[in-house]
């Protein structure tokens, strides 16, 4: 019974830590972070809809807001 409960409490919050979503925002400066880092100094990030995003899923670099927005990625040229 004892094992039983264990994993019952284990599944549970495992799984309230997966429900979480992003802020769009939060995860927007995160990718910023590491396209920085690798060197790219000219480039857009854009929060866009799920709609908008699929015209060009090449571009799409992260998803947010429970996959309803997602952010896409567009280097610059010089």
């Amino acid at each position: 019974m004892i094992r039983f409960t264990i994993a019952l409490l284990c599944a549970v919050l495992s799984t309230a830590v997966l429900a979480k979503t992003k802020d769009c925002e939060e995860l927007k400066k995160e990718i910023e972070t590491k396209i920085q880092a690798s060197g790219v100094s000219s480039y857009t990030l854009e929060i866009v809809s799920k709609k908008e995003a699929r015209r060009n899923p090449s571009m799409i670099v992260g998803s947010c807001k429970g996959g309803t927005k997602k952010i896409i990625y567009q280097k610059n040229d010089r």
